[in-house]
């Protein structure tokens, strides 16, 4: 013990207490801030009394009672919380580690100055404090809104730290005497919690991926709906308009018979009749859903000019639920329907055929379109790097993987070929 092991201990404890109130979500008010600032004078005037009653090693041992409970107590009484303000303590307590590494490194530069460890920490203590509450601070703060478990996963390490130089360095010396146990106990927890964040890690981004994939879902069975109500509105309108109509096109028709006009009243008829025919919903299979998309795409595929041959037998009652249908119909036929549009502006063939059948409660579907040339495959599937496509790809995949099914993408003679299996 020298000159500066007080003020050192002195500033190693403001920094720990800053430290640890900075990475708690607290509204720091005035009350607030009297609290912690009484509660600290206290604190450190309970360190002073017992080194001079006893000693500074008597002091440390019983640093955990006198300062890191009654703080972490503070620290939720202001919060309203227990586990993350514990959790802030010791990881504040983890952080005085590199103010004696900073030390550490000046000493080995500049050996046999006894005082210069404490000097260094002392002058490093504040811009190292400075460093953490602009930068760490805000992201720790934000781990007291994450559920429990993900606080305890990021309580770990700071606690395996807490332990080790205590029992290590303070009530034994184990450390010292180069006891294996106590020197690979560190790099065990790192490597164990390195596993724990790896694989929590990757439970999260696949959590994440699904939600992604459901979103997207979502939105294409939105943009869908979309484009099934403008063609009921559509439908609608034309009703309407023949509706308010029928008065005339009746006298039309009478005045044609009066006149002895029957075939020009035959050929009105007709007219009308393929009229009101087109605007309807146009039955391909049993099955109604798939009848909507079908009829939705025929019509967009004819506003196009590109010719759509559908073959479907699909049964009203099947495995796959109507929406993952819709959003596997819709995808693959809005994929075949850009492809198509990009050929014809290039003077190439444009068709899509369609073929879905129903045995033995497995459904099959085939989609068939011309394609430029030049696709690229990644693992067996088609990739564009053009902004907003390559959602309908995932969205299938994801539907095949839901109902354990199989997928195929292919090209063959110039022909692009999708072919799903659920």
């Amino acid at each position: 013990m020298n000159a500066l092991t007080v003020p050192n201990g002195v500033a190693v404890a403001l920094f720990g207490i800053a430290l640890s109130a900075a990475f708690c979500d607290i509204h720091w008010t005035k009350k607030n801030c009297i609290i912690l600032a009484v509660g600290s004078a206290a604190m450190l005037l309970m360190q002073a009394l017992i080194t001079y009653m006893d000693s500074w090693t008597a002091m440390q041992e019983m640093y955990p009672l006198i300062t890191h409970l009654p703080l972490a107590i503070i620290l939720s009484v202001l919060s309203g919380k227990w586990l993350w303000p514990t959790i802030s303590v010791l990881a504040a307590y983890l952080c005085c580690q590199l103010r004696r590494w900073v030390a550490l490194l000046i000493i080995a530069m500049v050996p046999g100055i006894n005082w210069l460890q404490p000097a260094v920490e002392i002058v490093v203590t504040l811009p190292l404090l400075a460093v953490l509450l602009r930068y760490v601070a805000p992201a720790a703060r934000s781990f007291a809104r994450y559920p429990r478990s993900m606080q305890l996963l990021f309580g770990v390490v700071p606690l395996a730290g807490y332990l080790f130089d205590y029992v290590t360095r303070i009530y034994t010396d184990l450390l010292a005497q180069g006891n294996q146990a106590a020197v690979e106990f560190m790099p065990f927890v790192c490597s164990v919690a390195y596993i724990v964040f790896v694989l929590r890690v990757s439970a999260e981004e696949r959590t994440r991926g699904q939600l992604e994939q459901t979103r997207n879902n979502l939105k294409l069975q939105v943009g869908q709906a979309v484009r099934e109500i403008e063609a009921l509105r559509t439908s609608q309108q034309q009703t309407r308009a023949y509706r308010h109509d029928l008065r005339h096109h009746l006298q039309y028709i009478s005045a044609c018979i009066e006149n002895g006009r029957g075939e020009q009243a035959q050929e009105y008829i007709q007219s009308i009749c393929s009229e009101i025919e087109a605007s309807k919903v146009t039955t391909y299979c049993e099955n109604e859903a798939a009848n909507l998309i079908f009829s939705s795409f025929a019509g967009r595929a004819e506003s196009c000019g590109v010719p759509l041959n559908i073959q479907a037998h699909i049964p009203q009652l099947i495995s796959v639920a109507e929406t993952d249908l819709c959003v596997l119909l819709s995808n693959a036929l809005e994929n075949a329907l850009r492809a198509c549009r990009r050929m014809k502006a290039e003077n190439g063939p444009a068709y899509i055929e369609v073929t879905a059948r129903e045995k033995n409660g497995h459904l099959f579907l085939q989609f068939v379109n011309p394609c430029p040339e030049g696709i690229q495959f990644e693992n067996g599937l088609p990739v564009t790097h053009a902004e907003g496509h390559g959602i309908g790809v995932r969205s299938i995949c994801a539907i095949v993987e839901k109902y354990k099914g199989l997928s195929d993408f292919s090209v063959q003679d110039g022909r692009f070929i999708l072919r799903v299996s659920l």
